[in-house]
């Protein structure tokens, strides 16, 4: 199963009850958080959830209201009592924003890896369980939506272990993914496990128009965590020219995509309201729900 929550669904500025854009996820207590927005210290604990297991902090760009929690946030991860490396990811620059920010937050222990994606050149990011995958998308700067996918092995096949002649006091070691020697010979999990079965998957967007790479990108996902910057409709010239989303455009996305459930968020300080205009996505993606601060789920594998 895989955690889920909403830390800030705030753009532009933090507001009295809506700090800025991050989200985090939670598998085996691992966490990775996708942006990192001023208040995202406050909301994490709030949560619960702890600093010390996050491994990696994914950036969709370089605005300030998706980046200016960082210095704070190592900050509070290096005084939980971490020790192991932290992976950041983002769009090339990340190296030069970081080392700038790290100018006020110089005092951590533990080293940071940096991961650049390149948009002409992008490769899957293995996370500790997670699978990343990058699209880039259409913002004022160069800005990427992020797939992540919990894969799942297939069953054990008690008729491979039969035929291997493997003797039942040793499929335990192989379910738990662990090799085993039996007769001279050395035997894994994947000689014994069925085909795999379908994982969890979760795709996060913001800040962006809505591209049609975006379809492909989001399909068939579990859960669909998308700007709506604007909920009125008749701010589509806004959100054309500060290059956003609607609600009612997030929810073509949604519709076109398959996906199952949809959570709004990033919306703009003078969306003071959001509920007002639910039923502009509604009317279009029945599954669409308006992220808050702290919103939280778990998503769990299908049988």
């Amino acid at each position: 199963m895989l955690d889920v929550s909403l830390l800030g669904t705030g753009g532009m500025m933090p507001m009295p009850k809506r700090f800025l854009s991050s989200m985090i996820m939670r598998l085996n207590g691992r966490l990775i958080v996708v942006d990192c927005g001023e208040g995202t210290q406050v909301s994490l604990k709030n949560l619960g959830w702890g600093f010390k297991a996050i491994d990696a902090i994914m950036f969709t760009h370089f605005h300030a209201d998706h980046i200016s929690g960082l210095p704070g946030m190592l900050l509070a991860i290096g005084n939980a009592g971490r020790t192991e490396p932290l992976k950041l990811v983002g769009p090339k620059g990340l190296i030069y924003v970081v080392e700038g920010l790290r100018r006020i937050a110089q005092d951590i222990h533990f080293e940071i890896e940096y991961i650049e994606v390149d948009e002409k050149n992008q490769q899957d990011i293995e996370i500790n369980g997670f699978t990343v995958r990058t699209l880039f998308v259409e913002h004022s700067v160069k800005c990427i939506a992020y797939k992540v996918e919990v894969c799942r092995k297939g069953r054990f096949d008690v008729k491979k272990a039969q035929a291997l002649g493997l003797p039942k006091k040793e499929w335990s070691a192989l379910q738990k993914d662990m090799s085993v020697e039996h007769n001279g010979n050395t035997y894994t999990a994947d000689m014994v496990l069925g085909e795999s079965r379908r994982g969890i998957i979760l795709c996060f967007c913001t800040d962006s128009r809505p591209v049609d790479e975006l379809i492909d990108f989001i399909k068939d996902c579990d859960l669909f965590i998308c700007e709506g910057m604007y909920g009125e409709n008749e701010k589509l010239n806004k959100a054309i020219e500060n290059r956003h989303m609607l609600f009612s455009e997030a929810a073509r996305l949604a519709k076109a995509g398959n996906v199952k459930k949809m959570w709004l968020t990033h919306y703009s300080p003078a969306l003071s309201e959001p509920e007002e205009f639910l039923d502009n996505a509604k009317s279009i993606f029945e599954n669409t729900i308006l992220g808050f601060d702290g919103i939280t789920e778990t998503i769990l594998f299908e049988n």
